[in-house]
C-alpha cells in the first residue's frame, strides 16, 4: 500500500498541474472571432470616443492627391469627418450616425442625406466607398464570423477570420477575410463578390503608437483588379476617450 503510494504520488502531482495550469492550444481558443473583430473596432474608435487628425493620398496611374481631415468617432456606430485640405476640399463633410449618412458641402451650403442606392458610390474620389465608412459594427451585427486559421509572427499569434454574411443583409459582398494579430491591429481585410473573387483589400503598411496604443497608423485600400489604383491612409495623430 506504501509503495503504490510513493509510485502514484508523481502521477497525481502531475495531474493536479496539468489540470491547473490549461494548456497554449487552450488558451488561444477562448478566443472567439467575435471577440477579435470587437477589439480591432475599438482599438481604432477608443471604448467611448476618439478624436482623429489624417492624411489621405489617392493615387492613379498619371497624378496623385492628398487631402488632410479631421475625424471624431462616438461608440461604434458614429463618426464625423471633415476635410480641412486642400482649399477646395476644405469644409466638406461626412455624418454618419447609426445606419444613416450625410454629406455637408460648403460651396453649396447643403446638407444631403444619401440614400442606400449611392452607399456603394466612391467617398471623395477615393477607393473607399461611402458602405466602407459606414460599416462600423456592421461584422458583428450581419456576418457569422469564424476563426479559420491561426499562425505566429514577430511574437504575435495571428488570427484568420472569415466573415460569411447572414442571408438577410444589407451588404454587397460574398465574404470578407479579415488578418488580426493578438494584439486587435488589424493586418489586412479582403472584401470577395457574390462568386468568391477577391475584389478589394485594405492592408496595414506602416504600426506604431498613438494616443497611448499600438495601431495601423499607416493603411492602403487597393483594387485588386488595377492594382495600381489605391488610396492610403496617414494616421498623424489620435486622441482616445475625450
Amino acid at each position: 500500500s506504501r509503495l503504490l503510494h510513493q509510485l502514484l504520488r508523481p502521477v497525481l502531482l502531475a495531474g493536479v498541474l496539468l489540470l491547473g495550469i490549461p494548456s497554449h492550444g487552450a488558451a488561444a481558443e477562448e478566443i472567439t472571432a467575435a471577440e477579435l473583430v470587437a477589439g480591432a473596432l475599438d482599438l481604432m474608435r477608443g471604448d467611448q470616443s476618439s478624436y482623429t487628425e489624417m492624411r489621405m493620398l489617392v493615387h492613379r496611374p498619371d497624378w496623385e492627391r492628398t487631402s488632410v481631415l479631421l475625424v471624431w468617432t462616438r461608440g461604434r456606430e458614429d463618426a464625423l469627418m471633415r476635410f480641412t485640405a486642400p482649399a477646395k476640399d476644405a469644409g466638406n463633410a461626412t455624418l454618419k450616425r447609426g445606419d444613416k449618412m450625410w454629406t455637408f458641402t460648403p460651396k453649396l451650403n447643403r446638407v444631403i442625406r444619401l440614400p442606400y442606392s449611392l452607399m456603394s458610390q466612391s467617398w471623395a474620389g477615393s477607393d473607399f466607398s461611402y458602405n466602407d465608412l459606414a460599416r462600423a459594427d456592421d461584422m458583428l451585427r450581419h456576418y457569422s464570423l469564424r476563426i479559420s486559421n491561426v499562425t505566429e509572427s514577430d511574437g504575435h499569434k495571428i488570427y484568420t477570420i472569415e466573415a460569411i454574411p447572414h442571408d438577410d443583409a444589407p451588404v454587397v459582398w460574398g465574404k470578407e477575410e479579415m488578418v488580426l494579430r493578438d494584439d486587435y491591429v488589424l493586418i489586412s481585410e479582403t472584401f470577395y463578390d457574390q462568386a468568391m473573387v477577391p475584389l478589394k483589400r485594405m492592408e496595414t503598411l506602416e504600426i506604431g503608437e498613438l494616443g497611448g496604443r499600438t495601431m495601423a497608423i499607416r493603411m492602403r485600400m487597393s483594387n485588386l483588379e488595377e492594382p495600381e489604383k489605391y488610396t492610403e491612409m496617414f494616421y498623424d495623430s489620435a486622441d482616445f476617450d475625450v
